[in-house]
């Protein structure tokens, strides 16, 4: 006869799109009282929106009124910047926050609001296609339902790319590499720090140790600035291979070109002879 009423809302987990550009959608199983299930594409701002909407409508059971009544339940605001860890992290939120609403009363987990806001919408049908520059990278949550960031299946496309020197992490996010580990890219940082993922093993690495395996589609690095940008150097650097340069702190550079990966090629005069080198800076 109809969708009357959800039955059980699952989160299978999430998409990262690249069209129209960057974003994470969240995937949802939506079982309703026909036995019909489908799957929804939701925004995390989209959900939120839902959800102060939902507080706004019953505001008793958001505890406006009386903060003991509350029964609608709590959902953290979107962050400024919403990476893919964010976006990890939020599916063991998101999932109680379902079975939550599921278990409400019957007047708001089957209010049009909700019934509305989980049916299927015209986006919802659309698979990518070839044409796209690039298809979603889908990230599903572990059979048992349990939010561990090491067990969420990799992302079904993923940049791959191999290490060419030793690095021995410095901190608990950082992760060490071996000549020759091959890695999944799961977030690059400008500021040359990406974060990888090597079989149970994550963390952030240096850019700079990393060689493309499978020829990802990267954005291109900025054109040179040949007339140069004046630096001070804030700390002193020990040249490790033979195309950088040692500096000391103080020293007056010129930046030409700054590298995505985090290197910087300078130019520095020193006695009368120009050189042109590339060192590490971190932000």
């Amino acid at each position: 006869m109809g969708d009357h009423f959800i039955r059980h809302i699952a989160l299978l987990g999430f998409e990262k799109r690249f069209v129209p550009s960057q974003h994470y959608v969240y995937m949802f199983l939506v079982k309703w009282q026909d036995l019909s299930e489908k799957v929804v594409y939701r925004r995390f701002t989209e959900i939120y929106e839902f959800h102060k909407i939902l507080k706004e409508m019953f505001p008793i059971e958001a505890g406006d009124i009386n903060p003991e009544n509350r029964i609608i339940p709590h959902l953290p605001a979107p962050r400024w910047y919403d990476g893919q860890r964010v976006a990890e992290s939020r599916q063991g939120t998101l999932t109680e926050y379902c079975s939550t609403l599921m278990s409400l009363p019957v007047k708001i987990s089957r209010c049009p609001h909700l019934l509305n806001f989980f049916k299927v919408r015209p986006d919802d049908l659309k698979l990518p296609t070839d044409s796209q520059v690039k298809k979603p990278e889908t990230y599903l949550m572990p059979k048992d339902g349990k939010n561990n960031a090491a067990d969420i299946t990799g992302p079904i496309i993923l940049q791959t790319y191999r290490a060419i020197a030793d690095y021995e992490k410095g901190s608990s996010s950082q992760m060490a590499l071996a000549t020759g580990d091959v890695v999944d890219v799961v977030e690059k940082n400008e500021s040359g720090w990406w974060f990888c993922q090597m079989k149970t093993k994550r963390g952030w690495v240096p850019a700079s140790y990393l060689e493309p395996l499978d020829s990802p589609d990267e954005a291109e690095d900025p054109e040179p600035n040949y007339a140069g940008e004046p630096y001070i150097t804030i700390k002193a650097y020990t040249a490790v291979l033979e195309d950088e340069i040692s500096l000391e702190e103080g020293e007056a550079i010129e930046v030409i070109h700054k590298l995505l990966d985090g290197w910087w090629v300078i130019r520095f005069y020193q006695a009368q002879n120009p050189e042109l080198r590339s060192f590490w800076k971190k932000a």
